[in-house]
């Protein structure tokens, strides 16, 4: 049996295989599952690694064996398996590790309609049961059989955006030999896409670079096709499919914010007066633009529960995060990066201008991304940049999740936040000019690694 303590994370069971996380621990997981959920049937997937199959099998034997039936649809992208559990209201099972590197695997839940399971909603159950041990099951096991969901899920995707009198693109996609070179085959199928595909082949020993998109050393091979291509875009997906980052015609990337605001101007049009969901590290131009397009911008912390949460409760027909995670209340609130660049092929290919130039309005401010600082105390260190900034006139604090420290006036802010699993403070700022974010950044960053 793997490490329960180490494996098991907010949001889902992740680790190194075969040391930490094993096929029976992967099979006591399938059991606890049925038992927790009280399902009659789930449905699994998995992505390329080379562990994924056997954990999945495993899992699949814990589940059947307390009565449950298993659909399997085999290969598929954490979005896949969101449609999967959506239109056929049931609980599911992803067999992935995102973006960490090979030696990993991990299993993302989900109740039926795609509900997240994490810490607090099943997921520290599921551990103390399989600590416990399983209660067996006296009754006849389940079955399992096989379906397949990926055109299912292409077809639904089309339904939501439409794509069907947009002009012609040069497209390049990135998949990193992760499940986008599954999916996106299937999706821009009858699409009027010139499809330039790169890293397409699935090897979850991702042998050309690690499929983590969030880190700009790999995009360095999409952004150079896009200009050796002269394309009109490129998309890059990170392991599992879930996540989507642009890069412009020019090869520039585009921030993640900058796409929650194009998408939410367009479901704004569709759902006028709807609220729309972002976290507090997301640029100041989202909820701007939210409220000049006549919506309702409702700020969250940084983690999908919160904003999945948060869209439940207010109705919010979108959702976006830093990290490049969008939202749908159309796709069961569950997050699809081939949703969201499906908009913006859709926004692309509805007009002539390049991408650049019609980002360009959702582009206002200058930020710093996302730095991580080694530090020994968190609380130490966020208290000193706290004391700093606390009284100085126009500036306003809150800590909602860290510490946010902003000045409307000067038109800059910051946040400050500590690391759930490392020794790290994360600082993003942004202002409206360069120097000034700089300034601010570098202020900071002073205090927080002050010796």
């Amino acid at each position: 049996m793997g490490d329960l303590a180490k494996i098991f994370k907010a949001y889902d069971i992740r680790g190194v295989v075969p040391d930490e996380l094993d096929p029976a621990t992967a099979e006591a997981a399938g059991a606890a599952f049925v038992r927790v959920t009280g399902a009659d049937a789930i449905v699994t997937a998995h992505d390329m690694r080379e562990s994924s199959v056997p954990l999945a099998e495993a899992f699949a034997r814990g589940a059947t064996s307390q009565g449950a039936d298993v659909i399997e649809a085999g290969l598929g992208s954490t979005d896949m398996l969101y449609y999967a559990s959506g239109s056929l209201d049931l609980p599911g099972a992803m067999f992935t590790a995102s973006h960490n590197p090979a030696k990993y695997n991990g299993l993302k839940l989900c109740r039926s309609g795609a509900r997240p399971v994490g810490r607090d909603t099943g997921l520290t159950e599921i551990r103390d049961m399989i600590e416990s041990g399983v209660p067996a099951y006296g009754g006849e096991p389940g079955t399992v059989s096989r379906r397949d969901i990926l055109k299912g899920y292409a077809d639904h995707l089309k339904t939501l955006v439409d794509l069907s009198s947009i002009r012609p693109l040069k497209v390049v996609v990135d998949a990193g030999n992760g499940m986008g070179g599954h999916t996106v085959p299937s999706v821009f199928e009858g699409l009027p896409i010139d499809l330039v595909p790169l890293y397409f082949e699935l090897d979850g020993t991702f042998p050309n670079h690690e499929a983590n998109p969030i880190e700009p050393a790999n995009l360095r091979d999409l952004q150079a096709k896009v200009r050796e291509t002269s394309a009109d875009i490129g998309l890059a997906f990170d392991g599992d499919a879930d996540r989507c980052f642009v890069v412009d015609e020019r090869g520039e990337i585009v921030a993640p914010s900058a796409i929650t605001a194009l998408v939410a101007t367009r479901e704004l049009a569709k759902h006028p007066g709807s609220s729309i969901v972002h976290n507090l590290i997301t640029s100041k131009a989202v909820p701007e633009i939210v409220s000049e397009q006549g919506g309702t911008p409702v700020r969250t912390r940084v983690g999908h529960s919160f904003i999945k949460q948060t869209m439940a409760e207010t109705g919010a027909v979108f959702g976006g995060e830093h990290s490049a995670h969008f939202y749908f209340r159309d796709f069961w609130f569950a997050d699809s990066g081939m949703l969201a660049a499906l908009h913006v092929l859709a926004a692309l290919g509805e007009q002539d201008g390049p991408l650049s130039e019609l980002l360009g309005e959702y582009t206002r401010y200058v930020a710093s991304g996302e730095i991580n600082s080694e530090v020994a105390d968190q609380d130490a260190a966020t208290a000193n940049v706290r004391a700093a900034f606390a009284g100085r006139p126009g500036t306003a604090i809150d800590e909602l999740d860290g510490l946010t420290v902003s000045d409307d006036a000067a038109g800059w802010w910051f946040n400050l936040r500590p690391s759930n699993t490392e020794p790290l403070l994360r600082l993003n700022a942004e202002a409206g000019d360069d120097a000034t974010m700089a300034a601010i950044r570098d202020e900071v960053l002073a205090l927080v690694r002050k010796k």
